[in-house]
């Protein structure tokens, strides 16, 4: 039995319906045809626990915001991204690519992901330069790749344990980050972690190749910055505060935004709000 008084139920319908339009604009998932030809696995089974991880929004986007934080400590991702994107004014942007990109790769028919892969091979043959003491780097470069994709597989598999199910079983979240690993090997990366044991020893051995300074503070300031859109600003707001206390401890020392302690249950208990708010706007009525 609906609890909404029927006065106002069109008017409640209207509003979610506004909502969850808004939302996939925002991602552009309006604009893709994820449909399976019959007989066609995809690079992901359906079977898969990337299928529930990945099909949730907030813990998406709270989870894909931590990524693009833990991305920029190391160099060479925070130097393609200096050099050869307008990050200041792009944010949404690059939200809504990485999005994409995910969508198709997890859900979409295989011939779509792997045109939708070489794309992003042929776009990062162009991103190449040098660090500001004179090392080189490349887009395409396996040890990069390999780190771009731990860093958001990490995020993604981290907002999902705090914002959707906390009782993701460890067998599924390890075949999470197994099944996953197909779309970064495609992409050129190697010796790709497949377990969340795999996930933590890949950090103890990359993290004193991670750096932080005021290039860093400057891409995380664009990142997290309000957008002039109110509704839209209040809540990248509060998915920027949850997504920084996702970092693991030692990134969030080297960004040097840890929240303190006590207000942790605070940013959760909005970030957990809105997810809700999300979930409603994004079920069928």
């Amino acid at each position: 039995m609906s609890i909404v008084d029927p006065m106002i139920a069109p008017a409640v319908d209207r509003a979610r319906a506004s909502l969850a339009q808004a939302l996939r604009e925002m991602v552009g998932s309006g604009e893709l045809d994820l449909a399976r030809p019959p007989g066609d696995p995809g690079l992901i089974a359906d079977t898969s626990p990337a299928w529930r991880v990945h099909g949730d929004f907030s813990a998406m986007m709270i989870g894909g915001i931590s990524a693009l934080l833990l991305q920029m400590l190391y160099p060479g991702a925070l130097a393609g991204v200096w050099d050869h994107s307008d990050f200041r004014r792009d944010r949404l942007g690059r939200l809504r690519r990485t999005a994409q990109f995910i969508a198709v790769t997890t859900y979409g028919p295989t011939a779509l992901a792997e045109r939708t892969i070489a794309h992003v091979r042929a776009i990062h043959d162009r991103i190449h330069g040098h660090l500001p003491d004179g090392t080189p780097y490349d887009a395409n470069d396996s040890a990069l790749l390999t780190w771009v994709h731990v860093a958001e597989t990490d995020s993604f598999l981290r907002g999902y344990l705090r914002y959707r199910d906390a009782a993701l079983t460890p067998e599924d979240q390890d075949r999470y980050v197994a099944d996953v690993a197909i779309v970064a090997e495609r992409l050129g990366a190697r010796d790709v972690p497949r377990s969340r044991a795999d996930i933590t020893a890949y950090y103890r051995a990359v993290r004193a190749h991670l750096r932080s300074d005021h290039r860093v503070r400057e891409v995380a300031d664009a990142l997290l910055a309000p957008g002039p859109d109110r509704a839209q600003a209040a809540g990248l707001a509060v998915a920027g505060a949850a997504a920084l206390d996702l970092l693991p401890d030692w990134a969030a020392a080297l960004h040097d935004r840890r929240a303190p302690p006590l207000a942790r249950p605070a940013i959760r208990a909005g970030a957990d709000g809105m997810s809700r708010v999300l979930r409603w706007a994004l079920r069928a009525p």
